[in-house]
């Protein structure tokens, strides 16, 4: 299986001009979206998201992934990592760092493979995604190995990492690790833990675990993002119950 992971948006001919590669490449390989709109420009904030959801997805899965403000330049290397089985492709700017702290193993190789066309700009769908199909045909990374980047990020990020098309927000914190009668204070308001959206009033603002071990805050048939007034990059301070 190939999942893609960016910050593209849905709209625009980016997505598809990459699985147009992926298809041609490694034909017959399942092919999922799991992020079209990652955090914009922000493979921090990305890392967290990455990190959670790539556990849901069994060994053997290539990951191309691409948050990559830095395209064309010679701020990142061009990455592919292993870890726990899994495969990652994309810059090396961060947005495996999480992933690769939390695995048992992990190697790196610093892509050297070029194609006979690569654009400065748009090495998702000219270098990454045809690397990422040489992964799905079974060969081996084209590169050589090298040490896995370290980035000094919290374990946990206390910040709103993604708001999702209902409004509600999701952190970079997990949620196994916070006390379930902790107060979260976001932007002023505090929010109490409930299990799901219908034990709590309509209107009320709340935080719980979401589906992929993730705190997230939220309110009942409405937006958390509008009426809590957070965005990506939101703090939160995790408080204990007064």
């Amino acid at each position: 299986m190939l999942v893609l992971m960016t910050d593209f948006g849905v709209a625009g001919p980016y997505v598809g001009q990459m699985k147009a590669v992926l298809f041609r490449e490694a034909p017959g390989t399942p092919v999922v979206e799991l992020f079209s709109d990652a955090p914009r420009c922000n493979p921090r904030a990305s890392a967290y998201l990455l990190a959670a959801y790539a556990e849901d997805f069994a060994p053997g899965t290539v990951f191309l992934a691409v948050v990559d403000p830095g395209v064309g330049t010679d701020a990142r290397r061009p990455l592919v990592m292993e870890a726990d089985g899994r495969w990652f492709v994309g810059p090396d700017n961060g947005l495996f760092a999480i992933v690769a702290r939390r695995a048992a193993a992990c190697r790196c190789w610093e892509i050297n493979w070029r194609p006979s066309r690569l654009s400065a700009s748009f090495h998702g769908r000219d270098l990454f995604a045809p690397v990422a199909a040489m992964l799905a045909r079974g060969e081996e990374p084209p590169g050589l190995l090298c040490a896995c980047s370290n980035f000094e990020w919290p374990d946990d990020l206390a910040e709103v990492v993604y708001v999702d098309s209902f409004g509600n927000a999701m952190t970079g914190l997990r949620a196994d690790l916070i006390a379930r009668d902790a107060v979260l204070v976001v932007a002023g308001h505090e929010l109490r833990y409930a299990t799901t959206f219908g034990v709590v009033g309509v209107g009320d603002a709340f935080w719980f675990e979401n589906a992929n071990g993730l705190v997230e805050l939220a309110v009942n048939q409405a937006s958390a993002a509008e009426r809590l007034g957070v965005t990506i990059g939101t703090p939160v301070h995790v408080q204990a119950l007064s």
